[in-house]
């Protein structure tokens, strides 16, 4: 803290084992006991502000300043160096030894640091780097070692007998029916507030790793997330089923390929696939090459949520999931700008030609308002060249993966390609021998 901070609190407010332990009484002035705050108290929000404060004042000292509208990104006045500020990790890019040496001094005035010069941990993420000769072979993949294993020790869970494949229960569709049903909830018993709270804590356990390094996940934590408040036996079940997945693939990961930094996405549509007649959007967001069909890598952010309002088609579905995209896109736009990334119009696939059709302008349909607004919204950004609209058949999008709840073998076939590890019917780490 750069001062003192003063605070009274009443004596009959503070328990009484704190008054005997601490001799509160021989302080007390009618009734008060006065505080003199010198230094911030671990996990309360407001010493994180304070220590936030302090940090950016002594950085602005130095010469470095935040991004205009990337919260966290930071760069020199002049020095080649930015670094991402996370928490109190600093993931730094240089060029030049000595203009890193000059952070490291500056932190060094006033903190005790730790350094990771081959940069293999960051918040908590596990980097493997792979520095081979030549620029396109070259790559890095994310995992969090340990974290899984930790996890299923927590909560107590069983490993399976047998390997689960897939992270949530196959809703299947039957191919050739003349009637397609929608997914109903079956009644189930609701769980004691205890059930209930073990329930959200592995959700939002899951969630920062599925978001981190694992986004095969992302459909099922949502489908439970929806749930959670009001969770029942049969969330319960589709939780187990989750942590079943885990405890097969316990150390996965997405793999990173070096490009050229240009912004892409597959966004994709799971019409009236949710109860209460919702449909579902999904979008696979990466790093590639300014080419007509950008090549695959690992996606730096993945869409699978519910839209919130019922869609009338699966156009207008598929426009829904285009406008969520699009809008996520603006701001990692300007973070790579910021970067020093310049971009192009960002290519954005989508495997509905209706929806490609009214976005490029070459198809006019009467529409909803809804539709109207996301179209209109869509084509002016087209208009501004930041993003560019195409179509490619729905085998090539890689957003479709989290639309559905896929059966076991879909997962299987795309575990290379996601989890930049080979497909293997029964996991090298069996479930009872991974923990």
């Amino acid at each position: 803290m750069e001062r003192p901070e003063y605070v009274k609190i009443k004596l009959d407010d503070i328990p009484q084992e704190f008054i005997n332990k601490y001799n509160l009484l021989a302080y007390a002035h009618n009734g008060w006991v006065f505080f003199e705050v010198i230094k911030g108290c671990y996990g309360l929000p407001q010493s994180g502000k304070l220590a936030n404060d302090l940090l950016c004042k002594r950085l602005n000292s130095a010469g470095y300043h935040e991004a205009t509208t990337t919260p966290g990104l930071w760069r020199h006045k002049w020095r080649p160096i930015q670094f991402c500020l996370l928490v109190d990790d600093f993931g730094i890019e240089y060029v030049g030894e000595k203009h890193a040496l000059h952070l490291k001094s500056t932190l060094q005035e006033h903190y005790n640091i730790t350094e990771d010069w081959k940069g293999k941990k960051f918040a908590g993420i596990d980097l493997e780097w792979n520095y081979a000769p030549t620029h396109k072979a070259r790559s890095c993949r994310l995992s969090m070692r340990n974290y899984i294993r930790d996890l299923l020790l927590k909560v107590g869970h069983t490993p399976p007998a047998k390997p689960q494949l897939s992270p949530h229960k196959h809703r299947e569709i039957t191919y050739g029916a003349k009637e397609q049903h929608t997914h109903v909830a079956r009644p189930s018993p609701k769980l004691d507030p205890k059930g209930v709270k073990r329930v959200q804590e592995i959700v939002g356990a899951l969630l920062f790793y599925g978001r981190a390094v694992d986004n095969k996940l992302l459909v099922a934590i949502n489908a439970i997330g929806i749930q959670q408040a009001t969770a029942t036996e049969a969330t319960n079940e589709a939780v187990a089923t989750l942590l079943d997945y885990l405890a097969t693939y316990p150390n996965d990961g997405t793999l990173y390929r070096a490009s050229d930094i240009v912004l892409a996405v597959h966004s994709d549509a799971g019409f009236h696939n949710e109860s209460n007649g919702r449909s579902r959007a999904g979008a696979h967001i990466f790093l590639s090459e300014n080419d007509p069909f950008p090549r695959w890598n690992g996606a730096i952010l993945t869409i699978a949520q519910v839209i919130k309002f019922v869609m009338s088609s699966a156009a207008e579905a598929e426009l829904g999931a285009l406008f969520i995209a699009a809008q996520k896109l603006v701001p990692l736009r300007n973070t790579l700008v910021e970067m020093g990334w310049p971009q192009p119009p960002t290519p954005v696939q989508t495997d509905n030609t209706t929806a490609a059709g009214v976005v490029n302008k070459t198809l006019v349909s009467n529409k909803l308002k809804s539709m109207d607004l996301r179209f209109h919204w869509l084509r002016c950004r087209a208009a501004q060249d930041q993003f560019r609209f195409y179509w490619d058949k729905g085998p090539n999008n890689w957003g479709d993966y989290s639309t559905k709840h896929h059966p076991p073998v879909y997962h299987e076939s795309k575990r290379e390609l996601f989890a930049g590890a080979a497909s293997v019917l029964y996991h090298t780490l069996f479930p009872r021998q991974c923990l």
